[in-house]
């Protein structure tokens, strides 16, 4: 089910409803009883998970060789993995 934002017209209080499309828009504030109107929000976004078959960086090579930059600020080779590898 969709999750819609609301905004009450009279005392301005924002919510969200989990609503099926179906449903009508809601016309009352929960907190006040006056009008609201329903928003446009951008949605949730459309998100990628890497599930391991990837490829996979070798953590003992310079960041260098990865990303064309070091992370250290140097112009040759550091020695040092990526940053996002240093923990």
């Amino acid at each position: 089910m969709p999750t819609y934002e609301y905004k009450c017209t009279a005392c301005g209080f924002s919510f969200e409803r989990w609503q099926s499309i179906s449903e009508p828009p809601l016309e009352e504030c929960p907190q006040c009883g006056g009008a609201t109107k329903r928003l446009v929000s951008g949605g949730s976004g459309f998100l990628l998970k890497n599930l391991g078959g990837g490829e996979q960086r070798n953590s003992s090579t310079c960041s260098l060789e990865q990303t064309g930059r070091t992370c250290c600020g140097r112009q040759e080779k550091c020695g040092e993995p990526s940053c996002g590898d240093k923990r």
